[in-house]
Order: C-alpha cells, then sequence, then structure tokens
C-alpha cells in the first residue's frame, strides 16, 4: 500500500487525518492557515519531519495570497505567518526547520520579485518534502547492518510513513530489514494517553506485512527481562548539540530499561531534527498538552474523577549516555557525545 502523508494537492495541502487511524484513512485538504495550525496541535499531522513539510507547506500557504508589492512588506508577511506556525508545537525540531528554510530562501533573493519569491517558496516546500524522502532511506541504509535475522524489535510511539512523507525514521530501518528478507518480529508500545503505537505504528506494520504484537507501555520491562527483545529503536522530536534527545514520552523510560538489560537502544532521525544551538537535553523545551488527553479515553470515555489535576508532558529527553547510537542520513553516530556530532554534521 503506496501512503503519501503530506504533500500539495489542487492548490490546497493534503494530508492524511492521523486521528481517524486506524478505522478510517481520511485526508483532509487544507487551504487555509488556521485550519494548518489546528491540524498540527490536534495532531493530525504529527511526527517531526511531517511537521517539517507542514510548516514548508504553510509558510506557502500563508503568503500566496499576500498583497504585499514590495520586499520589504512580504517579509513582514512571511515573518507573522511563521511566528503563527511556529506557535503551534514548540518541541519538534523540524518544524522550525521547515520554517527556516523557506525564510532562508528570501534571504538570498533580495532583488526577486514578489511573484517569484512566492513561487521559490513553494518550490523549497517542494524540496523539504523530496529531501524526506531522501533521508529516511539513507537512515535506513545506514541501519542494514544494525538489524539482524530473526530480531525483535520493540519501538514507541509513531516514527514511520505517517510520521515522514512515504518511509519512516525508525520504522523505515524496520521496512528495510523486511525488503533485505530479514525475518523480524516486533513490539509496539501502545503510547499512552493518545495511544500512536496502536493505533498508527501498528497499523502501519499490519499493512507492510510485518509481524507485530501492540503492548501497553508498561510491559516493556516484562519483556525485556524475559530475553524477548533484541534490540529498541524509537524516532526524535530534538536532539541537542550533546546527543540528549526528545521523544514521545515514555521514551526515556525505555533507554533506562535497555541499559539494565544491556540491550541496544537505537534513535533514527535525520541531520534536521539536530539542534545544535542548543546545548543538552536541559535547554529542550517540552510540550505539556491538555488533561483532556489523559482524564478521557480518546476524548470519548471519562476514565479519572472529574476535575482532577493532570501532568500531561509530550515528551521526555533521554541523556545521550543512554543511546547506543543515533543513525542519522550522514552515518551512524555510536555512543553519541558532542564531538562525534560535529564530526557527521560537519
Amino acid at each position: 500500500m503506496k501512503i503519501i502523508t503530506i504533500e500539495w494537492r489542487n492548490n490546497k495541502i493534503k494530508l492524511i487525518d492521523q486521528t481517524k487511524l486506524p478505522h478510517k484513512l481520511e485526508y483532509l485538504y487544507i487551504d487555509k492557515l488556521e485550519d494548518l495550525w489546528q491540524a498540527i496541535k490536534q495532531l493530525k499531522v504529527r511526527g517531526a519531519p511531517a511537521l517539517g513539510a507542514a510548516a514548508a507547506l504553510g509558510m506557502y500557504l500563508g503568503i500566496k495570497d499576500a498583497k504585499a508589492k514590495d520586499f520589504k512588506l512580504f517579509t513582514k508577511e512571511l515573518e507573522r505567518v511563521s511566528r503563527y506556525i511556529g506557535s503551534s508545537r514548540p518541541t519538534a525540531r523540524n518544524l522550525f526547520w521547515g520554517i527556516e528554510r523557506v525564510r532562508r530562501v528570501l534571504k538570498v533573493n533580495k532583488n526577486k520579485s514578489v511573484p517569484t519569491l512566492k513561487r521559490l517558496i513553494l518550490e523549497e516546500a517542494h524540496k523539504v518534502i523530496a529531501s524526506d524522502m531522501a533521508s529516511c532511506r539513507k537512515i535506513a541504509q545506514y541501519a542494514s547492518n544494525l538489524i539482524k535475522d530473526n530480531d525483535t524489535v520493540l519501538t514507541i510511539c509513531n516514527a514511520g510513513i505517517l510520521a515522514t512523507i512515504d518511509y519512516g525514521t525508525a520504522l523505515g530501518v524496520l521496512y528495510r530489514a523486511k525488503e533485505e528478507g530479514k525475518r523480524i518480529k516486533v513490539f509496539a508500545c501502545e503510547t499512552r494517553p493518545l495511544l500512536q503505537g496502536s493505533r498508527l505504528t501498528a497499523w502501519e506494520l499490519k499493512q507492510r506485512g510485518i509481524d507485530v504484537t501492540v503492548i501497553c507501555d508498561n510491559m516493556a520491562a516484562t519483556l525485556m527481562r524475559q530475553g524477548k527483545i533484541n534490540k529498541v529503536i524509537t524516532g526524535a522530536d530534538r536532539i541537542a548539540a550533546n546527543g540528549d534527545t526528545a521523544n514521545k514520552i515514555g521514551t526515556f523510560n525505555l533507554a533506562v530499561l535497555s541499559k539494565y538489560h544491556n540491550i541496544p537502544f537505537y534513535i533514527a532521525a535525520p541531520v534536521s531534527t539536530f539542534d545544535l544551538n542548543t546545548q543538552s537535553g536541559a535547554g529542550i523545551p517540552v510540550e505539556e498538552r491538555g488533561a483532556r488527553e489523559v482524564r478521557e479515553l480518546l476524548f470519548k470515555k471519562i476514565v479519572a474523577p472529574k476535575g482532577i489535576k493532570v501532568f500531561n508532558p509530550a515528551f521526555d529527553i533521554t541523556p545521550h549516555n543512554l543511546i547506543s547510537a543515533i543513525i542519522t542520513d550522514k552515518g551512524v553516530i555510536r555512543q553519541p557525545s558532542r564531538k562525534k556530532i560535529k564530526k557527521i554534521l560537519g
């Protein structure tokens, strides 16, 4: 099954509404910037690389009908759009990377007309999409030797097609293993509170014919103690200069458990997810989301006392010394450190 998560189609942003999965594969056609902001905030589109594409396309969506006639006024309009998109979700580095890619178009084309600038911005958004498609396949290629025949791999959240454009980071590594004829099994943490593991990852892997079993998040330690897990691999939403990594809440738990049980723990992410201006995980902003996500099961069934206090961070930070390797589209960084990251990223 060929799936494209997000693209520009008929002068609109076409994207999969991930809140409808796994029951229905439904697309949204977005022609208003406010609707894109809501789609990002409500996780209708999610996953760091996919958010990079959404941001870049959103930048064009926000200025394609701008009335500004000169470079200065057009730049002010673009900056307004960039601030608005950037306010949707604070943690995912690729969201801001997509914005920065578009802003750079103006910096190097100051003498161009406004219509030309609009065309160049759309072209840049398409380049962001093409870049992600290529990067995911390079990640999978570099990870080829890390996944062995008969491995059983644990993952959390969704770092597959739905989090990217059409292949995936962590799940792309598993897709490559299957393409190479390796027999693998996958355990997918359900990923509370919005169940991206059971709803999205399990759906994807089933579509691709990969043996997948869903588990509650708190079952991972038991599986590891029973010797049923060979590897753990996850995606990333932002990686600091020293290798500390922000990913879906619960990732840190898996890293600690992996260290205790001597299981390799891998992060798969493109270089666009690295934030070299943030020195360590302490500087990564962690998004806190609404209480309803915890009080209610997928906003349908109340599972906590009315008005009960809720703490709901969307991400946690995994220290670099718990990570066996970060698999990037420029190579594998084993035992990541500031020096090794700088060397790979150039």
